[in-house]
């Protein structure tokens, strides 16, 4: 019977069959006796080993139970020898006893060779720690101390006895671990530095002497050792006492040109040349796998490294004639017959060394080259391999790297650099295009002599008779841009041409289940092919946080296999079924733009952009009127939602514009038109018949509903109240409550403009209500920014910043950017009031900045009139008057009196700070015929109060306190008093008047201008 301590404690029988010893106390007593190398251990002893400081009750007892246990399973080997019990078991019958024979022979071994075999028959006895069951049981912590640093002893012994059989490159690579793991053993650390120089790795074996230098002094205040220390300065010598030091042999050609952009990418493909031994390098044709591979083959220090250039090798072509290809690149002779001879004389030419082989270019040859690669690496420990291809090895230990196109910058420096412009727009606009190809990009770069930047990104289009002038010594497959997708085509299946050329059909790529819709053919599992395709580089999967993957083709590979697809007769036939799938798919996501589903839906469509854009274009060029109106009426509400108010209306025009585009489809598409129209801020509202064309009351009152919505704020309000007023009866008949929220919270904008607050309040609710079961965000925003406006109106001004913040959340939630930019600006406002300029300029320009991003003139008009309304606060009147005047013009032809009497009052108090008494009367009293025809008290009053400051600064100080008076009045039966925030104007107008009437008169006036009509106080208001 024999025993195992070094690892897991095991028990064989004579034959070797493993002995089950059952029950951890009763392997514990096994370990116990073990360690005492048959020495007898005493009960008490024993006792206290197992059951420490808790011993059972009757421990004696206890004990010999677990002995006769022990017995059981192994004989009568366990004795009883007073004081205790004994293992009688020779110490060759225990590996631990073994393994100190065997070191104690190598000791005395006569050379290198036979000490080596010895140490490693010595150290394969170890399957593990010592006592890996028990390490830290008092009782094994000294054996388990002494059997670790005999181990450790005996692999130094080994180290220093395979420098001498010239192991060096295979021990420089194999110590780097232990050292790391044992840092301040000065014998292993000067074996692996010995070994390291022999390598020819000069440079890391200084290093790794001056690591255990430093860590010594800092670590233990010590020096290393005179044996160290002599070692290294014979390797600052060269000392040639030390043996020959190892030349790597390598074939790697010297680049002709700088590699551009890689620096980071060379460093991580050493990295895990490093850490592993079998490297993939995958990636599309022409994206640089192989510069970047003998870049990083190149750097490598120590070892030889061979580059084998299999892309002359016929498509799958057996592995005997790969084998053959590398023997060839090594220098072997073939003169062994076999089939297995060319990977036995590759195996036993790099036994011993450490190499690297490049394999260039295997997606041909890959099954043939993954065989390969398995039987090499196994036979050859020293060996790593580097292989390029289109598609993985698939087999075990391989590690990937899928190389990636060139970065914009770095595209654009890659040009620049073989072309010799300098870069531009242009420049920027062709590297995109050519998807950061570094191939198609010199290819390209090689015509900048003959055109200009902009002429090469013209003819992109025609991409592969433009780039069909080859570069000269570049392989066949490399010299024009159609040759190198031709090389990857011509290795496909039918099967896979076909899913790969309908793919082709998709702008900006596709879901799976989009591909298996437009791909499908039978028999054909698209899944299986896409996977297949994937692998092999010419499907991208990209994939961003909380999305469904997407499968791309490169924009070059998509301009191949378009060609290829019209040559296949398709084109116009799978591009239908494209069109139709997202005909269908915008249908289906349209209902979720209202409700709880809105953020996918918008999600949704905003990542199927282009291929909507490509289906409408198929639908409107192929004269599919149905599918063009479906699909613009489908989308109208996104493009609403996300302020594509240009796009939208382009879109509506080319379905409008198919003929046959006719019916109910054709009239809703009309009232999208307009709406679009309106909200960009022309007013060209649709005839009324146009409402009765479209079919079902709920379709005509969200028509009805969205021209209103779309025209307010325009000067004529009655013909938008109007349409909203007659929509709302509607949903409510229907029981339509998004219909009905939406209404409402158009209804309750007019409130706020009418100076009606309490149903502005109402309204307000309402709507907020509606929307917030429906589960709307743009509805709660829309209402929110109703009830901060009230919250405004009345001076509560943190609970008017709460709700403008978080229509700002929702806003930026969804990606509404135009809902971002008013949010932004209403924010803007309750700075304003409260006196933070700073953060209210801030907020405008922010507002601004949007606005003018998106094209949304009403929300950079709004942005434009907070940043006025701050300047003329802080006494910018200059930049005040020229922002508010060169918007004047604008909002009297789009929103009417409503928004002009605003500014026509800015620039009035604005003249009136400047001393210019005449001209604040007249913009005043203009403003006042705005805010009268519009009905708002509140605008009523704002003007009065600026007619009071004309009329001060004219020297009326009398007439001025009569005005205050009645604007006060107007405020207050309005349930809106002029709040802290606003009262800058009137303060100062006030203090004014006081101090020529003083503060009695003035009294007395404010309470006789606020019984009295304003004409009776003024007779030029009249």
């Amino acid at each position: 019977m024999r025993f195992g301590v070094l690892g897991p404690l095991a028990v064989w029988s004579a034959d070797g069959e493993p002995v089950k010893v059952p029950e951890v106390k009763v392997r514990a007593l096994l370990a116990d006796l073990l360690v005492h190398a048959g020495h007898p251990v005493s009960a008490d002893r024993l006792i206290e080993d197992l059951w420490g400081d808790r011993p059972p009750a009757n421990a004696p007892g206890a004990l010999r139970v677990k002995v006769s246990q022990l017995r059981r399973a192994v004989g009568g080997l366990v004795a009883y020898r007073a004081p205790g019990y004994v293992l009688q078991v020779e110490p060759s019958f225990v590996d631990a006893g073994l393994f100190e024979t065997l070191i104690g022979r190598a000791q005395r071994a006569s050379g290198p060779q036979e000490r080596a075999a010895l140490l490693r028959e010595a150290l394969g006895l170890w399957r593990g720690d010592a006592y890996a069951e028990f390490a830290d049981e008092p009782f094994a912590v000294a054996a388990v101390a002494r059997l670790g640093e005999q181990r450790l002893a005996a692999l130094e012994e080994l180290a220093e006895a395979r420098l001498g059989l010239g192991e060096h490159v295979l021990l420089a690579a194999e110590l780097a671990s232990l050292v790391a793991e044992h840092p301040l053993r000065e014998r292993l650390r000067a074996a692996h530095v010995r070994a390291l120089y022999l390598a020819g790795r000069q440079s890391e074996a200084l290093a790794g002497y001056e690591e255990l230098r430093r860590r010594l002094s800092e670590e233990l205040g010590l020096d290393p050792g005179p044996e160290l220390a002599a070692l290294h300065q014979a390797i600052l010598r060269q000392d040639p006492s030390l043996g020959p030091v190892a030349r790597p042999r390598t074939n790697l050609p010297a680049p002709l040109t700088s590699l551009v952009g890689r620096d980071g990418a060379v460093a991580e493909v050493r990295s895990l040349l490093g850490a592993g031994r079998l490297l993939t390098l995958t990636g599309p044709g022409g994206v640089g796998k192989t510069r970047l591979a003998l870049a990083a083959a190149s750097g490598r220090s120590g070892g030889d490294v061979w580059l084998v250039e299999l892309a002359a090798l016929r498509p799958r072509a057996a592995e005997i004639e790969v084998a053959e290809a590398i023997a060839a690149v090594l220098g072997l002779r073939d003169d062994t017959a076999g089939p297995g001879a060319p990977v036995e004389r590759i195996s036993g030419a790099l036994a011993g060394r450490e190499t690297l082989l490049v394999l260039d270019n295997c997606e041909h040859v890959v099954e043939q080259v993954a065989v390969l690669a398995g039987r090499l690496l196994q036979a050859v420990p020293g060996l790593r391999i580097l292989a390029t291809s289109q598609e993985s090895l698939r087999i075990e230990g391989e590690a990937l790297w899928s190389v990636p196109p060139l970065t914009r910058e770095a595209a654009v420096e890659l040009f620049a650099a073989r072309s010799g412009v300098e870069p531009d727009a242009d420049v920027a606009e062709i590297c995109a295009r050519l998807d950061g190809l570094p191939l198609a990009l010199e290819l390209a770069a090689s015509r900048m002599r003959a055109l200009t930047p902009r002429q090469l990104a013209d003819r992109l289009d025609d991409r592969f008779r433009l780039l069909a002038s080859g570069l000269r010594g570049a392989p066949a497959r490399q010299r024009t841009l159609r040759a190198m997708i031709d090389w990857s085509w011509e290795l496909l299946t039918g099967p896979e041409r076909v899913v790969l050329r309908r793919l082709a059909a998709h702008a900006d790529g596709s879901t799976l289940e989009a591909a298996e819709e437009v791909s499908a053919d039978p028999g054909v599992d698209v899944l299986d092919v896409l996977a297949r395709l994937v692998d092999r580089s010419l499907v991208v999967r990209v994939r961003a946080p909380g999305a469904e993957p997407r499968y791309r083709l490169l924009e070059s590979v998509s301009a191949y296999c378009l060609e290829r697809l019209d040559e296949a007769g398709e084109l116009d036939g799978v591009r239908l079924r494209h069109a139709a799938y997202y005909t269908a798919l915008a249908e289906r996501a349209e209902p979720y733009l209202r409700g709880h589903g809105q953020r996918d839906a918008l999600a949704l469509l905003d990542a199927e952009s282009a291929n909507l854009r490509a289906a409408l274009e198929t639908a409107v060029r192929l004269a599919r009127p149905g599918e063009a109106v479906r699909l613009v009426n489908a989308m109208a509400w996104y493009w609403v939602l996300r302020g594509r108010l240009g796009e939208g209306q382009r879109a509506l025009e080319a379905a409008l514009s198919v003929p046959g585009a006719a019916g109910s489809g054709a009239a809703q598409a009309r009232v999208w038109r307009a709406g679009l129209r309106l909200l960009a801020g022309r007013l060209q509202p649709p005839d009324h018949e146009v409402f009765e064309a479209i079919e079902g009351r709920s379709a005509r009152a969200r028509a009805r509903w969205f021209i209103g919505y779309a025209m307010f704020g325009y000067d004529d309000l009655s013909a938008s109240g109007a349409l909203i007023e007659q929509a709302l009866e509607t949903f409510q008949e229907l029981g339509d409550k998004w219909g009905t929220g939406a209404a409402l919270n158009v209804l309750a904008r007019y409130a706020a403009i009418r100076g009606d607050l309490a149903a502005l309040r109402r309204d307000g609710e309402r709507g907020l209500a509606l929307f917030r079961e429906l589960g709307d965000l743009w509805g709660e925003l829309r209402a929110a920014e109703n009830l901060g406006t009230l919250a405004e109106i009345t001076g509560d001004y943190e609970r008017a910043a709460a709700m403008r913040a978080e229509g700002l959340r929702m806003a930026e939630e969804l990606g509404l950017w135009s809902s971002v930019s008013d949010a932004l600006s209403r924010l803007g406002r309750i700075a304003l009031l409260t006196g933070d300029h700073a953060r209210a300029d801030d907020y405008h320009e922010r507002a601004r900045r949007l606005a003018v991003e998106q094209s949304n003139r009403p929300a950079e008009e709004f942005a434009e009139l907070g940043l006025a309304l701050a300047a003329r606060r802080q006494g910018r009147l200059d930049e005040a008057e020229r922002r508010l005047r060169a918007w004047l013009e604008w909002v009297r032809d789009v929103a009417g009196e409503p928004g002009a009497a605003l500014i026509l009052a800015e620039l009035g108090f604005a003249a009136e700070q400047r001393g210019d008494a005449a001209a604040a009367l007249e913009l005043q009293l203009e403003g006042l015929r705005a805010a009268r025809k519009v009905g708002d008290p509140r605008a009523t009053a704002l003007a009065l109060e600026g007619l009071a400051g004309a009329r001060a600064l004219g020297g009326r100080h009398e007439e001025a306190a009569l005005l205050l008076g009645r604007a006060a009045a107007l405020r207050a039966a309005a349930g809106a008093p002029l709040p802290a925030g606003e009262r800058g104007d009137v303060d100062r107008i006030t203090a004014a008047v006081r101090a020529v009437l003083g503060q009695e008169a003035l009294e007395a006036a404010l309470v006789r201008g606020a019984e009295s009509e304003p004409e009776r106080l003024d007779p030029s208001l009249v």
